[in-house]
């Protein structure tokens, strides 16, 4: 029986970090594998010639778009295995219309994600940060940061419900902290089946020790932490943001930092990275880092998780995180 082929877009550059050996070796136990001939991942025009003979393909960040140029040049294409988080900017009518199945891997993304959000959480809690630069200034308790704090019995506010949301929630219940979310997808029922509380969003700013950001970029969600929201979080509150810098009104932000009241660690900005004069840049109650929640070092489980993906497809068996054109107003 003749294999289907699979075309590797990503650019060989990044096969170390994205494609562990055990994905090479379950990729050409049953497909025949097609290289991306260039370093860095497929441009339009690699794309044009690279899919004319291929049953799928796997996905990155920074390929091109498979817009209906592409899939015309593409006519056996079925799937596409995308590796990264939202595939809204790969995608398009065209691809839909044909019925071309496609798949991500964000799940696997989304559990590095969680891990440094919650690491965030304690080394927040504790006061890590500015503690740190008061004992190396010569000082030791006797600071505004102390007392340092514990996730245990605080409240935690998660906006968003997405699967980074959802591994939070389940990474945070060995800490016994209250758990209250913020989703207009989620029901009463599924909040509950999740052990956490839903909540306003209003509501959760007001209560809330710890404000974590899990929501998608959309229209909708521009700036839903205004200066009116900000306004709402309680003093000495954490503010934590691992999902998309416009979902902060960062100008507001800046305003409420200044007044010391809370403190943000801000792995996405908006711009990214911030501008050199960015206050984001000297305030002592902000840490920002470069986009560095997802794996970074070794992304080697997306590579896994897409060609599983991929096996499923070619032997008749379901996809396990399969995205279709309705979902995408909801996850862009």
């Amino acid at each position: 029986m003749t294999k289907p082929v699979v075309a590797i877009t990503i650019g060989q550059a990044h096969y170390e970090r994205m494609m562990s050996q055990a994905a090479w070796d379950a990729l050409a136990s049953f497909a025949e594998i097609l290289h991306h001939p260039g370093q860095e991942p497929a441009r339009k025009e690699d794309l044009l010639a690279l899919l004319q003979a291929t049953d799928g393909c796997l996905t990155s960040w920074g390929v091109a778009r498979l817009d209906a140029e592409v899939i015309e040049a593409a006519p056996r294409l079925q799937i596409m295995a995308h590796m990264g988080s939202s595939v809204s900017r790969f995608v398009s009518e065209a691809l839909w219309q044909r019925g071309i199945r496609v798949t991500t891997a964000a799940p696997a993304l989304a559990r590095d994600v969680a891990v440094t959000t919650v690491g965030l959480m304690i080394v927040g809690l504790k006061r890590i940060w500015p503690l740190g630069q008061h004992v190396r200034q010569g000082g030791w308790r006797q600071s505004p940061y102390w007392p340092s704090r514990e996730l245990h019995g605080k409240r935690v506010g998660i906006i968003g419900a997405s699967h980074v949301g959802r591994h939070v929630i389940e990474l945070l219940r060995p800490f016994g902290p209250r758990v209250l979310l913020y989703d207009p997808y989620v029901s009463p029922e599924e909040a509950a089946r999740l052990g956490v509380t839903k909540a306003g969003l209003d509501d959760l700013l007001r209560q809330a020790d710890v404000v974590s950001l899990h929501a998608p970029a959309k229209p909708e969600t521009h700036h839903m932490l205004d200066a009116r929201r900000l306004a709402l979080m309680k003093d000495d509150a954490l503010l934590i943001n691992t999902a998309r810098g416009t979902l902060i009104d960062e100008p507001a932000l800046v305003d409420e930092l200044r007044q010391g009241r809370f403190f943000a660690f801000l792995d996405v900005t908006d711009p990214e990275p911030p501008a050199a004069g960015s206050p984001l840049r000297s305030l002592d109650n902000v840490v920002v880092t470069p986009h560095l929640a997802g794996c970074i070092e070794d992304c080697g489980r997306l590579g896994e998780m897409a060609v599983e993906e991929l096996r499923r497809h070619f032997a008749g068996e379901p996809p396990l995180y399969e995205v279709t054109a309705s979902m995408l107003a909801r996850i862009a």
